[in-house]
């Protein structure tokens, strides 16, 4: 990913090809082996670190003028510090293994920079003339050995969402191996929809229907007239949607049931988007059997006097908190008469419950900060109100 997009870009590849340590990690533009001058008037070695603006795999002009540094602070070549760069001191941690000291601040008189061949170009000059003043052999442009990779992430593409919030650190939390969705019917497709922008390894998608006309209006995007007409399942349909962003989409062909569920062994964590009844008895049964945490969602809506009223349920199920569960979650038997079974779903209350699902996921996983520690609430559409209970 690093050195192809490297390749793809101009600014990168001069910025290579003229010699310089160059790499990209997590959203970030890494120049290593920048000589400085110390406090002790000392030749060192340091790390330039910018954020990345892209379009696609090629960068776009960079946002800000401001740069980060792995080193000690640098100076003149009578050990004085370079002052009028000052920014910011202090350990600051970009992302895993990228941790930087320093922040610099270097406007052009234009206001910006034209690329990153142009920026980086520009602090390496700053920080490396003092010790070329020093000693003029000394160079950043040491022309090391571009070896292969191995890919980074999951993405098809560098997720500079996160590195331009400063939180790939805190997003790292969501790299576990293995999810599992269970039903990928309106609520199902829009806990993939956001899962999928995620750095979880692989997201197994279980479902054996096809992918309907009536699904394409309860469903995230927009399908055309073509992909209706081919009638795929589900699984298949969003596995080339996603697989476009990403690579690690597994797609299983098949509803879980008796014959089945011991496919969901050896996942990290399960979402449970499917109707009650004794299938989800079993699938639940078996999460917890295999100690695998997992969230079954819900709705019941009724149409009273012309508009639409009704609940939206998220069931969390952990280690810590399981027995609540039995009677939580509707409809285990299956009796048919609940209105979730008959099909009374919205997209944007698809999308809500969805939504609700993947942040009590996160939370469980640390990326946001959770005081209540509920493994059941709900929502009530007609009064806005989320009620919080069963806590460990």
């Amino acid at each position: 990913m690093s050195q192809l997009l490297i390749n793809r870009s101009p600014d990168l590849k001069r910025i290579r090809d003229e010699g310089y340590d160059v790499r990209v990690k997590s959203g970030h533009l890494v120049v290593g082996n920048i000589p400085y001058v110390n406090a002790a008037r000392e030749i060192k070695r340091g790390t330039l670190v910018s954020k990345l603006n892209l379009a696609g795999d090629v960068t776009t002009r960079p946002d800000t003028h401001v740069a980060y540094f792995a080193g000690e602070y640098p100076c003149n070549r009578d050990g004085s510090e370079l002052g009028k760069i000052r920014h910011a001191s202090g350990p600051q941690q970009l992302a895993e293994g990228l941790v930087v000291q320093h922040s610099f601040s270097a406007k052009p008189l234009s206001g910006g920079y034209r690329d990153y061949y142009d920026k980086i170009t520009t602090y390496a000059a700053i920080l490396s003339g003092p010790a070329e003043a020093i000693d003029p052999t000394v160079t950043a442009k040491g022309f090391p050995v571009v070896q292969a990779e191995a890919d980074e992430c999951v993405f098809n593409y560098i997720d500079t969402a996160s590195s331009r919030a400063g939180i790939s650190m805190v997003m790292m939390k969501l790299e576990i191996p293995k999810i599992a969705i269970v039903g990928l019917g309106g609520t199902g497709s829009y806990v993939l929809d956001l899962v999928a922008k995620t750095p979880v390894r692989e997201i197994h998608l279980f479902d054996g229907d096809k992918f309907l006309q009536h699904n394409a209006f309860r469903s995230p995007g927009a399908a055309s007239i073509e992909e209706l007409q081919e009638s795929p399942k589900k699984v298949i349909y969003y596995r080339n949607r996603y697989m476009k962003m990403r690579r690690g989409i597994v797609a299983h062909e098949y509803h879980i049931d008796a014959t089945t569920v011991e496919q969901l062994r050896g996942m990290d964590f399960v979402f449970l988007c499917i109707d009650g009844g004794a299938v989800k008895r079993l699938i639940i049964k078996k999460c917890e059997e295999f100690g695998i945490g997992f969230i079954d969602v819900g709705m019941g809506v009724e149409l009273v006097d012309g508009s639409l009223i009704g609940i939206l349920r998220v069931t969390t199920s952990t280690v810590k908190q399981r027995d609540h569960v039995e009677k939580r979650v509707s409809s285990l038997e299956g009796d048919g008469n609940d209105d979730y079974s008959r099909n009374i779903q919205i997209p944007d209350l698809n999308a809500l419950n969805a939504t609700l699902a993947v942040i009590k996921w996160k939370k469980l996983m640390g990326f946001y900060l959770d005081l209540e520690n509920e493994h059941h609430s709900t929502y009530t559409i007609d009064g806005n109100t989320v009620t919080n209970d069963d806590r460990p």
